[in-house]
């Protein structure tokens, strides 16, 4: 076996370990591929037999190129998003494999994922690998070009966060997931007089994309809402229950991205108000706990 065979042979062998880590530092299947892409770029330019430890180089090597695409999407994370476009922009890279995409994201938390999206570079790459990957701290910071110490305290930091997620509890909120629960199934069914069962008939939409004069647009009327509802149902599969800034609602999450948020006002049962977000500002700012799956 020539050189080049055995190195394609034994980065084969680590392909689903560096997906692992790309996908949790990135949050998208697609732009995991791309990494792990250029990851074999860099191996095919290196000096492969003066590597002493080949998994744990890609291992680095994947992390260094994701928190590089980190980086350059937080300075360009206004192109992350385009509200006139009904799939996000995300799927600029090209075409992903959704059934792939869902299975990893189930395998980390949808929930997880949205809060590691949250975090700064530094911080999501430093808790990925110490407490996903298990590296040790002395090589985390090697790669941010910072002290063991503090490479330590970006991941504590990054803990506290993932942790800190809120739980909610109690009576009425349970109803009112309940309601919200109902509001999802019937969202994704395209059931028309299911979404009716659970609004108000005169309840307001409120959205942050502007209407006529700048002014946020409002929707008024079940009936109304309903029917755009039903034509939204495209979105469905990617609409998750969750409690936003406290409130019950749903998010619209592709990969780690955040695309809308909503939240309900509910009363006696039904809703009667719903803010619908998709600002990236306003986005970044909200406190969301994606919840468990509505079955």
């Amino acid at each position: 076996m020539d050189t080049n065979s055995w190195l394609a042979e034994r980065f084969e062998e680590n392909r689903t370990r560096l997906r692992s880590v790309a996908y949790r530092m990135l949050g998208s299947l697609p732009d995991a591929e791309d990494a792990i892409q250029e990851v074999w770029l860099r191996l095919s330019r290196t000096d492969a037999g003066a590597i002493e430890n080949l998994g744990g180089w890609l291992t680095t090597a994947v992390a260094r190129v994701s928190l590089d695409m980190l980086r350059w999407r937080k300075s360009r994370r206004e192109d992350q998003f385009d509200d006139q476009a009904p799939e996000p922009a995300a799927d600029r890279d090209g075409p992903s494999d959704p059934e792939q995409e869902a299975l990893l994201g189930d395998s980390v938390g949808l929930a997880l994922l949205v809060v590691l999206d949250a975090l700064e570079p530094a911080e999501r790459l430093a808790f990925v690998l110490h407490d996903m990957f298990a590296v040790p701290f002395d090589e985390i910071a090697v790669i941010l070009d910072r002290s063991p110490a503090a490479a330590r305290q970006l991941a504590s930091r990054a803990r506290r966060r993932v942790q800190g997620r809120p739980k909610a509890t109690g009576v009425e909120l349970t109803r009112q997931r309940e309601v919200v629960d109902a509001f999802l199934l019937a969202l994704r069914a395209g059931d028309f007089q299911g979404l009716i069962a659970v609004l108000d008939p005169n309840v307001v939409v409120r959205t942050d994309r502007p209407g006529a004069a700048g002014a946020p647009m409002e929707i008024r009327g079940a009936e109304t809402w309903a029917r755009g509802a039903v034509q939204f149902g495209h979105m469905a599969r990617f609409t998750q229950r969750a409690l936003v800034d406290g409130a019950p609602g749903l998010v619209v999450v592709r990969g780690s991205r955040l695309i809308r948020a909503l939240s309900f006002q509910i009363d006696g049962g039904r809703i009667v108000g719903v803010d619908v977000i998709a600002d990236p500002e306003r986005l970044r700012a909200l406190e969301v706990s994606v919840l468990d799956e509505v079955r």
